[in-house]
């Protein structure tokens, strides 16, 4: 192979400092494979000129890079303060005030955004502030005012984010504005919704009926940062194409001690239902103000890979950070270093049984295969990236090449882990020439030498989704052509 390939893709988020000159490019050409648009900021032009800015840096490097749009969500936030923040002390009585007329916030109360919250809590219940850099414990709960004590010393100021500890808020996961946005999303032709908050199934199923009918194809991505997801995350996973360990609010409703374990099983659940999987959140958060990450954040990052996420996630660091293309670089390398030092056997004991797609089937022939016999790559012909999305599910080293004539479905596949997507129209071609052209195609790429044998994936029809039902053993002859060494 002509160069070392990452199997493990990176997120990134634009913001401030990748509107620098240079910077968006200088990021991909790093290693970027999707880009984050977070809608809590911003507005829908300033979007849509990065999302084109995205597609033309994109072009002109010769690389396939995803746009996933990120949904405000119900996020609860405190008001504002009349002097843009307050110093609490412990013991101290702080009021939290459900109303949409609440007069700018002093160092006794405060507005909330969710008018419902009073409904929701209880004398007991402990609300976290600022990312849990705030306690609060419920006192006493009067119409629309929400008695509390504070339960640590500590400065607060506008807008902060609130959670209550342990889950229970009522909100839908999908507010109005969301709709609205999923409608920009959908004008924009971008690859990935990313919907907050979500608690059941259902949020994921209205979500995508709002993205179909606003005209919309793009992949559905389950955040799971509520407690309730957790209870039914199965569920979720299996309403969902892709899932996003979303650290940040997840762990404060949770408590910092129980994420390590839930951000293991989300892995392990999502890939055992064939979704692709996320860890996001603080990664290199170090690296908003330092050139190099600290050893934790190393590890961090290299848990997640060898736990078998599909991707890793830069937010601040690169959306606000100082160092947005080391930060990326760092991401590359430690991912590299990390899919080197785990065992690559795929454990097919443990695979699914009784499949009930050819696509399936054929991916999982072709993983044992190549196992069993070696090859150099794994080549598959995808009308909608489902075959290399199913190969991307078992752990290997060996890299797969997911040749499609449809950009949204190469831009899809830019997420998979160990998928590399190529441009390739195989319209009009009979399976013979597929099969050859396709060689011809990492041949004269130089991503495939002499002797070396491939496996190859495709379809009697080059043009049917969820076609695939063929698998060939080839070797690469002296002139770049295909042999077949053997077939299913």
């Amino acid at each position: 192979m002509a160069a070392l390939l990452r199997r493990t893709k990176i997120l990134a988020t634009l913001g401030p400092a990748t509107d620098a000159p240079g910077v968006l490019e200088s990021i991909i050409a790093a290693g970027v494979d999707v880009v984050r648009l977070n809608f809590s900021f911003g507005d829908p032009d300033s979007h849509r000129a990065r999302a084109e800015a995205v597609r033309e840096a994109g072009h002109r490097l010769g690389r396939e890079v995803g746009i996933l749009v990120d949904l405000p969500g119900p996020k609860i936030r405190i008001g504002h303060f009349v002097d843009g923040k307050v110093h609490l002390t412990a013991g101290d009585r702080f009021d939290l005030l459900a109303r949409a007329d609440a007069a700018p916030g002093t160092a006794a109360e405060v507005g909330v955004s969710y008018l419902g919250l009073p409904g929701d809590v209880a004398p007991g219940d402990v609300l976290l502030i600022d990312d849990g850099m705030m306690h609060l414990r419920v006192t006493s709960v009067d119409g629309q005012r929400i008695a509390t004590e504070v339960l640590n010393d500590g400065e607060l100021s506008d807008r902060k984010g609130l959670n209550k500890q342990g889950g229970g808020l009522s909100l839908d996961a999908l507010t109005e504005h969301d709709a609205d946005l999923i409608k920009v999303a959908a004008q924009m032709g971008v690859d990935f919704i990313a919907v907050s908050f979500c608690r059941t199934a259902a949020d994921m199923h209205k979500a995508r009926r709002l993205a179909r009918a606003a005209g919309s194809d793009a992949y559905l991505v389950a955040k799971i940062e509520r407690a309730e997801a957790i209870e039914n995350l199965n569920e979720i996973i299996d309403a969902s194409d892709v899932v996003m360990v979303a650290r940040g609010d997840l762990g404060v409703e949770i408590g910092d001690a129980e994420l390590p374990g839930q951000q293991k099983k989300i892995i392990r659940e999502s890939l055992a239902r064939h979704r692709v999987v996320i860890t996001a959140t603080q990664m290199l958060h170090s690296m908003v103000e330092s050139p190099i990450p600290t050893r934790a954040e190393v590890l961090d990052v290299a848990n997640a890979v060898i736990d078998g996420t599909d991707a890793v996630m830069l937010s601040a660091e690169s959306a606000i950070g100082r160092f947005p293309v080391r930060a990326v670089e760092a991401l590359a390398r430690i991912c590299l270093g990390a899919e080197r030092q785990f065992d690559h056997d795929t454990d097919f004991e443990a695979a699914p049984r009784n499949l009930q797609r050819a696509d399936q089937a054929i991916a999982m022939a072709a993983m044992f295969v190549s196992e069993h016999i070696g090859v150099r790559a794994i080549i598959a012909i995808t009308e909608s990236g489902g075959t290399a999305g199913f190969l991307s599910r078992y752990r290997s080293p060996v890299p797969i090449f997911g040749l499609s004539w449809h950009p949204g479905t190469r831009r899809k596949m830019a997420l998979m882990r160990g998928v590399i997507p190529l441009d390739f129209d195989s319209r009009g071609m009979d399976t013979r020439d597929a099969v050859h052209n396709g060689v011809r195609r990492l041949f004269d790429a130089d991503l495939l030498a002499v002797d070396e044998r491939i496996i190859f994936t495709s379809g009697d029809e080059m043009e049917l989704r969820g076609a695939t039902n063929t698998m060939r053993l080839l070797r690469v002859d002296e002139t770049g052509n295909a042999e077949i060494l053997g077939g299913l």
